[in-house]
């Protein structure tokens, strides 16, 4: 690739937050630019139809840009948007979602509805963090990869990270580095619940007992529970604190709601963001005492237990029989007994699936990012009047609507959820009506 640098001016901004210009003709993405910015980038990946490029110096600052409080940003591949003051990043994706919808969907909003925001920093609570001891540089990683790189980032703190972790890279990498078989550990999986933080080291092969000694005292010293998972096929353990409760939990406390979980669970990244977004969802459903709710996507219960105290049943379906049986004991826990479960193929769902026999007054949907698709002939059938869906991929809640529209709901209301600030993921909420 050319080390020749290139000044040019940005048009516009892509999905994932890169800026867009004309380079030579061709239409090149930039990182680090932003619109009306003139920038001198160099050319990084050269594809068919378009390049990548890599700002280098930015001649004319837009006003939205701001300095990054990371001192890793830009070769930590963590985050992409902290140059773009946190307003701008939440005003970038709500157009992000109402270009998406008008150009795939082919569909305006009737209302666009305030983003939900919190903090920008601190809020990560799950995580994956990579491992890896780095001969040429005699030092042992901790974090995520760098930017556009297989190879991780050499640094020794994250803001976005829960502090319990993200100020202790560094401890986590003396810990792992001292162990006997420190070239054995390749990843730790994050998972912070109100009260506790917990780590689970993955090893590839069986540790020594000073090794297993060692984990527990770091986690007695940090105030930090500890699990090991040796390599598949066995199961995830607890080592530390030295007793039998595997899980953690979170509350819901405008539903007097505790939601236990095991830290390999799927739970929401960020919990101050996710009670603002259950409650904002419920009152677009608008839920009567009377209605039977239907909640497709459910985990462990996350929607389906606060929906529960509101209207007179509801109906929860996902895929992994494991977070259907989360999601029973969560409604046991907390004493409720008007919601059925089922264990389904939401991308392949069954004409004879009981629940599908079933009449439902409103529907739910929280999807991957793979969206609903293959479940939209089935609700348009529902007699379901609100259909409100939870998406955290703007182009498949687009094509969904497009769908939904087809069916004869309407596109009332869509707003953005700032889940991660800082980085170009975007969550989304919207209402639909017949």
């Amino acid at each position: 690739m050319s080390s020749e640098h290139i000044e040019t001016t940005i048009e516009s901004l892509s999905h994932d937050g890169r800026g867009v210009a004309l380079v030579k003709g061709k239409t090149t993405f930039i990182s680090g630019a932003l619109p009306q910015e003139k920038v001198l980038c160099k050319l990084t990946k050269k594809h068919r139809r378009y390049n990548e490029a890599q700002t280098v110096e930015v001649h004319s600052k837009a006003r939205e840009r701001t300095t990054p409080e990371c001192v890793h940003f830009g070769v930590c591949g963590g985050c992409s948007m902290q140059h773009v003051e946190i307003q701008a990043q939440i005003q970038f994706k709500q157009q992000t979602v109402l270009d998406q919808l008008k150009h795939v969907g082919k569909v305006v909003p009737e209302k666009i509805l305030s983003p939900i925001f919190g903090s920008p920093w601190g809020y990560r609570r799950k995580a994956r963090l990579g491992v890896r001891y780095v001969i040429k540089k005699g030092k042992l990683l901790v974090g995520f990869r760098e930017k556009c790189s297989n190879y991780l980032a050499d640094i020794e703190q994250c803001p976005v990270l829960h502090p319990s972790v993200g100020t202790r890279l560094m401890a986590l990498s003396a810990l792992i580095r001292g162990l006997t078989q420190y070239d054995q550990i390749p990843q730790i999986e994050v998972a912070v619940s109100d009260h506790v933080t917990a780590l689970i080291f993955r090893h590839m092969t069986p540790l020594a007992e000073s090794d297993i000694a060692a984990f527990c005292e770091f986690g007695k010293n940090n105030n930090i529970h500890i699990y090991l998972q040796p390599n598949p096929p066995a199961v995830v353990h607890k080592i530390w604190p030295n007793d039998s409760e595997d899980m953690l939990s979170y509350s819901l406390p405008d539903y007097q709601l505790d939601m236990r979980f095991h830290p390999l669970d799927f739970t929401q990244v960020n919990s101050e963001i996710n009670r603002p977004m259950i409650k904002q969802a419920l009152e677009l459903l608008d839920i009567q005492s009377t209605d039977t709710v239907l909640d497709l996507f459910c985990g462990l219960g996350n929607f389906t237990l606060p929906i529960a105290r509101l209207a007179q049943k509801v109906v929860g379906v996902e895929g992994s029989v494991q977070m259907v049986e989360r999601a029973k004991e969560n409604a046991a826990h907390n004493q409720i007994n008007n919601t059925e479960f089922y264990a389904a193929n939401l991308m392949e769902p069954s004409k004879s699936a009981i629940w599908l026999q079933k009449s439902y007054d409103k529907i739910l949907l929280d999807p991957p990012r793979t969206g609903a698709k293959e479940m939209i002939p089935f609700l348009s059938n529902s007699a379901a009047k609100r259909i409100v869906y939870v998406s955290c991929n703007p182009s498949t809640l687009a094509r969904d609507a497009g769908e939904l529209i087809h069916h004869h709901y309407k596109l009332k209301q869509v707003g953005v959820i700032n889940m991660f600030p800082h980085t170009s993921h975007i969550e989304t909420i919207a209402l639909f009506e017949k």
